[in-house]
């Protein structure tokens, strides 16, 4: 028989078990949430169509791997400064044509292969090469040769001064590949960055891992997921739900006052380079008469379209250049809303009565834009007929083939106005007078004489009524309130998880 002793000595051992079992129990969920402090879920509206930043104009995909996963010699902050890169250090002759640059030692490439100065001139000479496919291949083109100097040296010369060269190479396009894997990068990414990609699911995600062999500070992040999610609907009820940490461009800006009031999460509504407009086919009749593009200015209503697709959250624009930066000059007052005056242009060019093929790609800013316009352009004697498409049939049919009239689309690359004397670009737009001004802009270095140039080509695509410059698209971010480092502005299409951590 069990003595009273022994039965209470055993009733003790019962409870220390129970108590060291909560314990070790309490210590496995501390330890799970300290390691879901390591990772994040950021929500993307768009799947970018590659990962190759060099070989596709895509936004979407500097989004995902600018920074994280390839890097430049130069790199570009949130606050739109360049700071070193791949580059520890340049240096600039006098004749403004010759750059130095010192490359960082011990970097190596997510397969193990070293950087080295024979990998700079490879992705450089890619780029402006006869047959490249580089999205910025014009903003390169100063660039003369790439000499190799030494393994960690490198000097490039331009054909002349080009003051935003440093700026230019901080771009995602600019990124540096390798000769022997550059092909594949588009669905292997092989770069230098903090985070190399494990894993991309079609239509769902693209999972990065941190790259411990990374030469620079290491990320506090281990891993991060980028979750695709193209309906605003559906990015509400994610971040709601928790099943995202991050929506750094929320798609549904009627949404942001529910978030505001909520202390779970930080609301930020900063700036973007998204200059949003109605981009306009000038080689197609009748749209290649100026009284008709005039027309089209005065029947757009910009308060009532930025009240609609926007909740009133971004800035209008009368040109393509965003108000933020140095330079910009107010041309909202250019083309007034006037639809009687939009009635008259299109009497005087012999259309009174217009039909018009408006694509429109997916994000809702131009769905929703999309519609409003449509209503004013109907209410001045232009019916349109709203065609919804895919990235991809977008970047085919109108980006590439100029198979429009008209589409909205934000050009979120800044420093872009080289599109408009491009003769190959989609709003076929020509004029010997742009690109003179273009030209010398670009050879100016005089701080004084940029800003006037930029002044007369701000007014010269706002004569030729180009396309209806809209808004700014803005940058909505949202995202936990315990996470902090992810960018407030977007000076170029990125999400740079180098600096992001949890913080409790």
């Amino acid at each position: 028989m069990t003595s009273p002793v022994a039965r209470g000595g055993f009733r003790r051992l019962i409870g220390y078990l129970a108590m060291a079992a909560l314990c070790a129990f309490l210590l496995s969920g501390v330890q799970s949430a300290m390691a879901a402090r390591s990772q994040i879920v950021v929500g993307v509206r768009l799947e970018p169509p590659h990962l190759d930043p060099t070989a596709g104009a895509a936004a979407a995909i500097g989004e995902v791997t600018y920074a994280n996963v390839f890097e430049g010699l130069t790199r570009i902050d949130g606050k739109g400064e360049v700071l070193p890169g791949l580059a520890e250090s340049w240096d600039i002759a006098d004749d403004g044509r010759t750059y130095t640059f010192r490359l960082r030692e011990g970097v190596q490439f997510h397969d193990g292969s070293s950087f080295d100065a024979a990998d700079v001139k490879f992705t450089l000479d890619r780029a402006v090469a006869a047959d490249s496919v580089n999205p910025q291949k014009s903003l390169l083109e100063p660039i003369e040769s790439v000499e190799v100097v030494d393994p960690r040296t490198v000097r490039i010369v331009l054909r002349r001064p080009t003051a935003q060269f440093p700026f230019t190479l901080g771009l995602p396009a600019a990124v540096i590949v390798a000769k022997e894997t550059a092909d594949t990068n588009r669905t292997n990414p092989n770069g230098t960055g903090p985070f190399r990609v494990s894993r991309w699911v079609k239509g769902d995600r693209i999972d990065l891992e941190r790259n411990e062999r990374y030469w620079g500070a290491k990320p506090a992040l281990a891993r991060a997921t980028f979750r695709i999610i193209g309906d605003p609907s559906a990015a509400y009820a994610a971040l709601l739900a928790g099943d995202i940490d991050a929506f750094p461009n929320f798609p549904a800006p009627e949404n942001v006052p529910q978030f505001r009031a909520d202390p779970r999460f930080t609301v930020v509504v900063g700036n973007t380079e998204g200059k949003t407009v109605l981009a306009i086919n000038n080689g197609r009749k009748p749209l290649d008469d100026i009284r008709v593009r005039r027309a089209i200015a005065h029947a757009i209503d910009r308060k009532a379209l930025i009240d609609g697709a926007m909740d009133g959250l971004a800035q209008p624009i009368g040109s393509h250049y965003a108000p933020q930066n140095k330079g910009y000059v107010d041309l909202t007052g250019r083309y007034p809303y006037d639809p009687d005056k939009a009635r008259e242009l299109l009497k005087e060019a012999g259309v009174p009565e217009l039909r018009l093929r408006l694509v429109l790609p997916p994000p809702s800013y131009a769905r929703r834009g999309g519609e409003i316009i449509a209503a004013q352009l109907r209410a001045v004697g232009i019916e349109t007929e709203i065609v919804p498409v895919e990235w991809a049939q977008w970047l085919s049919d109108v980006f590439r083939d100029r198979r429009y009239d008209l589409s909205i689309v934000a050009h979120v690359e800044p420093n872009d106005l080289d599109i408009y004397a491009r003769d190959d670009y989609y709003f076929d737009y020509h004029s010997p007078e742009y690109k003179e001004l273009y030209a010398a802009l670009v050879a100016e270095t005089d701080d004084a004489k940029r800003l006037d140039i930029l002044k007369r080509i701000q007014e010269k695509l706002a004569d030729d009524s180009v396309n209806g410059f809209l808004f700014l698209l803005p940058k909505i971010g949202i995202w936990d309130a315990k996470l902090k480092g992810l960018w407030e502005n977007a000076p170029i299409p990125a999400n740079d998880l180098t600096g992001v951590s949890w913080q409790d």
